[in-house]
């Protein structure tokens, strides 16, 4: 059997050079990246196509500098492009450009942003939310729908928490002032319970029915406390998620109604650990939005951009499909057949020679969509890339986890077992933009 030999863009010294001397448990790759300039969910809703913005939100979406929020960049840090300024670099500037010209059209051509926007989007010019917007198929892209279709979806989310997020006391309460006694004291709204022979068999909190909404609610007590606990642990390091005060709070609310809310609409999912990372990321973009109202009503608009982006990746959270063609197993394993095809030598120095199972390390950077293994600026970036592919994130994703396995070959090369694993499960930094050119380079590289 003859071995496939590494492609040849890949044979260069950029790859098999020997590393600099360099302390033990130095991670550093960086001398790798040195050529960056290289080139379904039960949906609550009918409609794919929704909202965001009037006409003239949508203009200040694109050209408005965004206000003074507490916390627009991730770590705090003054030089991000994230938030804190329009971009500097030639290459951002062009993008930026070209998007703006993309988002000011009527009509956007969906097909011209998705080439722009997988190349990274510049952050300073806050524009990342509408693209990400229109990218999910939340925004529509006749721009003269989106007011319209932001009324219509906000409002349903607004019905959406009324009913889902009301515990039982409230239900009965309601059920009360709805009852038709005619009476003066029983239309008082001061009441919250019912008399007791007025309660029926289901609506009483010891009621074992399947149907009572008293043991509808226990039984969702459990994953809403997982929900709570994730949702505190979601980036401590962000003052914009963690810490004591009101904005911190408030973000962490929407977080949990947004979670509690696809749960219940998602029965057959729920809730599974890990959600909370991704839920975080759409939210942190949209809640900084420049345009005050698109921000103020983030929750809204995540919560739906959610259900889109979670549609994508539905059977890699359903446990009963784990071993399933389209669960996390068989996922994961294409990631597997994707390295062989593109580097069989670093394949089976892996899974054969020192026996690193994919499943050790692939499987946080898959369910987690890579949100855990980068820096939070770094990561939306690499959002930007897998939101863009108009076949859906996942084949973008794998190419990226497999672009990360070849951007650290020498390294894994000369490493055994403990080794490799210790720099799977925690990946050094990189050049994001030089990551999301090899892993395109995966896309376009023929068969050998």
């Amino acid at each position: 059997m003859v071995k496939k030999r590494v492609p040849d863009w890949l044979n260069s010294p950029l790859w098999y050079s020997a590393p600099p001397p360099s302390a033990p448990d130095d991670d550093d790759d960086d001398h790798l990246y040195s050529t960056s300039s290289a080139p379904t969910i039960s949906s609550p809703s009918t409609s794919k196509s929704t909202t965001t913005t009037t006409n003239s939100a949508a203009t200040s979406a694109v050209t408005t500098e965004p206000p003074k929020v507490e916390i627009r960049d991730p770590y705090g840090n003054n030089d991000s492009n994230d938030y804190d300024g329009r971009p500097t670099s030639a290459e951002d500037v062009s993008l930026l450009a070209q998007l703006e010209l993309e988002l000011s059209r009527k009509v956007v051509n969906m097909g011209e942003l998705r080439r722009v926007a997988s190349q990274g989007i510049p952050g300073g010019a806050g524009i990342r939310s509408t693209v990400w917007k229109l990218l999910l198929g939340y925004l529509p892209m006749d721009r003269g729908l989106w007011s319209s279709e932001l009324a219509k979806k906000r409002s349903q989310y607004k019905h959406f928490k009324e009913e889902l997020l009301m515990n039982p006391s409230e239900i009965t309460r309601r059920l009360e002032k709805s009852s038709s006694f005619e009476n003066e004291e029983s239309k008082c709204v001061t009441r919250v319970f019912l008399s007791r022979s007025a309660i029926t068999h289901g609506e009483h909190p010891l009621s074992l029915g399947k149907t009572s909404i008293w043991n509808l609610f226990f039984q969702d007590s459990e994953f809403i406390e997982q929900i709570d606990r994730d949702v505190k642990r979601t980036h401590p390091d962000m003052q914009f998620f963690s810490g004591e005060s009101q904005f911190a709070k408030s973000n962490q609310e929407a977080l949990r109604n947004i979670l509690i809310v696809f749960a219940k609409l998602n029965p057959g999912i729920r809730y599974v650990q890990g959600m909370n990372e991704i839920l975080a990321s759409l939210f942190y973009v949209f809640r900084n939005d420049p345009n005050e109202e698109n921000a103020a009503l983030a929750e809204a608009d995540t919560f739906f951009c959610f259900v889109e982006l979670i549609s994508g990746f539905r059977d890699l959270f359903c446990q009963q499909l784990d071993n399933s063609v389209a669960g996390i197993r068989s996922t994961i394993s294409k990631l597997s057949k994707l390295l062989k095809e593109h580097d069989e030598e670093l394949w089976r120095h892996l899974e054969v020679t020192t026996k690193v199972n994919p499943q050790f390390y692939a499987f946080r950077w898959i369910t987690l969509l890579l949100t855990q293994e980068f820096n939070f600026a770094d990561s939306l970036i690499i959002w930007d890339a897998l939101l863009s592919d108009p076949e859906g994130p996942q084949e973008t994703l794998l190419r990226i986890c497999c672009a990360m396995l070849i951007l650290v070959r020498r390294r894994l090369l000369a490493g055994d077992f403990t080794a490799n694993l210790k720099l799977l499960q925690h990946y050094p930094s990189a050049n994001i933009r030089h990551l999301l050119y090899v892993g395109n380079k995966l896309r376009k590289q023929l068969p050998l």
